[in-house]
């Protein structure tokens, strides 16, 4: 939601609404849940609880103006508290404007994670193509029980594919790589948290190295999150290779025009 984010793998963090419902075992220990309850004392998960944001949707033109004049990148995760493609009244309200607003911020490469990548084309833009350059799809799979997650995936063009592989809650060593060029792995952290044996982490990781897939390994299971973030010994943060290197043409409309209505 600011530009401020303890999220390791990106710069920015931006939600058009909140809330969500769980949908599987990964779901069980929510920080988006917990968060919204415990610090901002809203009740917004399960199946009505939901709440537009509209204080911090000019953040990311912000943010894609201040990459621009740096020639630089930056990565955008929409949505850390509540998922771009849930069949959800406020968020099919919510997403046509958010579409705009992602086309109107080519500076940025946004990095959209869902547990619902079967709802992926039906909420794509009509004008999605074979993918919009600086928009990454990934998808959560914490064990094998969703590995059908990624067979969804692989169905969408996009300039990048990802798996979360997190949190990590079983093996995921007979996963299908292909048409997939990023994986982020890591334990789930917080109270009662669920140990993730490091086995699984070696296995993916060598078979994203097998793959030609770039792997990044978040953190290791505990009780704070962004401790135990090395592996074996050794940190590693790869990147995918993104189409994206270069920021688009700017759209003809001014990057503020149209975005909320």
């Amino acid at each position: 939601m600011s530009a401020v984010t303890q999220i390791a793998w990106t710069d920015h963090t931006f939600n058009p609404w909140m809330g969500c419902v769980n949908v599987s075992e990964g779901c069980r220990n929510c920080y988006a849940e917990t968060l919204t309850r415990n610090r901002m004392g809203l009740k917004l998960w399960g199946k009505d609880g939901r709440r537009q944001v509209t204080k911090t949707w000019r953040d990311p033109v912000k943010w894609s103006r201040n990459a621009a004049a740096a020639g630089v990148r930056e990565r955008v995760f929409c949505a850390s508290l509540c998922d771009v493609f849930e069949h959800h009244p406020t968020a099919n309200e919510a997403r046509p404007a958010l579409w705009r607003l992602i086309d109107s911020c080519r500076s940025l490469d946004w990095q959209i994670l869902t547990k619902r990548p079967e709802n992926i084309v039906s909420m794509l833009p009509a004008d999605w193509g074979g993918g919009w350059p600086h928009v990454w799809l990934g998808t959560s799979i914490e064990d094998m029980r969703v590995a059908k997650r990624a067979d969804h995936l692989r169905g969408v063009p996009a300039a990048v594919r990802f798996v979360s592989y997190e949190p990590a809650l079983g093996s995921v060593a007979d996963l299908d790589l292909s048409g997939i060029g990023w994986l982020i792995c890591g334990g789930e952290s917080g109270p009662g948290h669920r140990a993730m044996d490091h086995r699984w982490a070696r296995e993916i990781r060598d078979k994203c190295a097998a793959a030609g897939v770039a792997f990044f390994f978040k953190q290791s299971s505990g009780a704070r999150p962004g401790t135990g973030t090395l592996l074996d010994g050794v940190e590693i943060k790869n990147w995918p290779t993104t189409a994206c290197r270069t920021a688009p043409e700017a759209p003809s409309a001014p990057a503020s025009a149209g975005l909320f209505g």
